[in-house]
């Protein structure tokens, strides 16, 4: 850790000195998203002592929708897999099923030719190819699993810093309160402008795509016949994902493109905007009618280097952020958490320190290189469809049109983003 860590801790404890308290727990777990709750859900109930920090507050209980304005803006699609560990959890269940919106088709298509690619559960014989759902609504139901879990407490707290590992092999977390929390392990589950990664020095490689990602919920003029819709502009994807499962003309929309559309997006009536929307969606599904509040968040890439340190675990975005084109940024959290969950109950069963670094590192095999082939992939379908070139653009359509006749490839394609293969 740097220097810099090392001096404000010291001059943390002089200052606090009168007031600071020290609590021990194996494991802290800084972020209580919806990746930060999920591991300590993973973990609830067994004899692992959990601290998990967030400074917000809880996620409030689901309330009625009568308008666009009364969803999150914030929705990931989640996949076969990931619907499985929230379900092992004690999650999903939770969620009504009002709001969750499972699709059965998918239909992604060219902007700037004919090309077009369909997608469809029957054909894999699966009940549907993933599930829309609100951010908040997936917080909120772990956060009811956490709240339960005798072991695991939940702290309302600013981390202020960390320090270097003690010669017990614990590392002090500072919070604002004057709390001391010395711990096995710190896992960073604090976001993609993570903290703790910055603390705990871990190198990036990272990039900034220059685009934003806008987001809101619509009402539509057609059923969205459960289906995600996808046009790849020049500037970026445009998606519609069906968002209320008692309702089919509702939908989540994430549009990326460039910082100078975006901010003419935001600043639009809402009746210009959900005609710029029609226009940009080829009236796919009709008009747009209505637009709820538009927020926006700018698309960079990010991976660490590495995921550990001795004493330290990055997860979820904290480790690594992608384009939303496909809709896995919170899916690859998930298998963060499945396999940090098994290495951490594997160590404590053999009655090792959590935050041993081979215990880690195991952890880190596992995940690192799928998470590369899942950035590789999105940075290229990304590059790929922003390509200008006439003849790309001929080969791109043709390609689309030849992988949307081989059923095969397809299924095989369909089966790896739902984590079932």
């Amino acid at each position: 850790m740097s220097e810099a860590v090392n001096s404000s801790a010291n001059s943390s404890n002089t200052s606090n000195s009168k007031t600071s308290s020290s609590e021990h727990y194996q494991l802290v777990i800084v972020g209580a998203g919806m990746v930060g709750a999920a591991l300590a859900a993973g973990l609830a109930n067994s004899d692992i002592s959990i601290a998990l920090i967030e400074p917000n507050r809880a996620p409030e209980p689901p309330a009625s929708r009568t308008d666009c304005a009364d969803f999150g803006s914030r929705v990931s699609a989640i996949t076969a897999q990931s619907e499985s560990l929230l379900t092992q959890l004690g999650a999903w269940d939770l969620i009504n099923m009002a709001r969750k919106s499972a699709y059965q088709g998918m239909t992604v298509w060219d902007a700037e030719g004919t090309g077009e690619v369909n997608f469809n559960a029957s054909e894999l014989h699966v009940p549907c190819l993933g599930t829309i759902v609100e951010n908040r609504e997936i917080a909120w139901a772990l956060q009811q699993v956490v709240e339960q879990a005798s072991n695991i407490t939940i702290i309302r707290d600013v981390v202020t810093h960390i320090d270097n590992q003690d010669e017990q092999g614990l590392t002090p977390v500072f919070l604002a309160s004057g709390k001391i929390l010395p711990t096995q392990l710190l896992v960073g589950a604090d976001g993609a402008l993570s903290r703790i990664k910055q603390w705990g020095e871990f190198a990036s490689c990272e990039w900034d795509y220059e685009h934003q990602a806008l987001v809101a919920t619509i009402e539509v003029e057609q059923s969205h016949q459960h289906t995600a819709w996808q046009r790849f502009r020049p500037e970026g994807p445009l998606a519609l994902l069906p968002l209320a499962a008692d309702n089919d003309r509702t939908c989540s929309i994430v549009w990326s493109t460039n910082d100078e559309e975006c901010q003419q997006l935001l600043s639009l009536a809402e009746e210009e905007f959900c005609a710029a929307l029609s226009a940009a969606s080829e009236q796919r599904l009709g008009k747009v009618l209505k637009v709820g509040p538009r927020m926006a968040f700018p698309l960079r890439q990010r991976h660490a280097k590495n995921y550990v340190v001795p004493g330290i675990a990055l997860v979820g975005d904290a480790a690594h952020t992608i384009h939303p084109l496909a809709g896995q940024g919170v899916n690859l959290g998930f298998k963060d958490v499945a396999a940090l969950t098994e290495e951490l109950l594997r160590a404590h069963q053999q009655q090792l320190s959590l935050g041993n670094l081979q215990v880690l590192q195991r952890y880190e095999r596992r995940r690192q290189a799928d998470n590369l082939i899942m950035m590789g992939a999105m940075e290229g379908f990304k590059r790929l469809f922003a390509a200008q070139q006439p003849m790309i653009r001929l080969l791109r359509n043709q390609g689309m049109r030849l992988f949307n006749r081989a059923a095969a490839v397809k299924q095989h394609v369909v089966m790896q983003a739902m984590g079932l293969k």
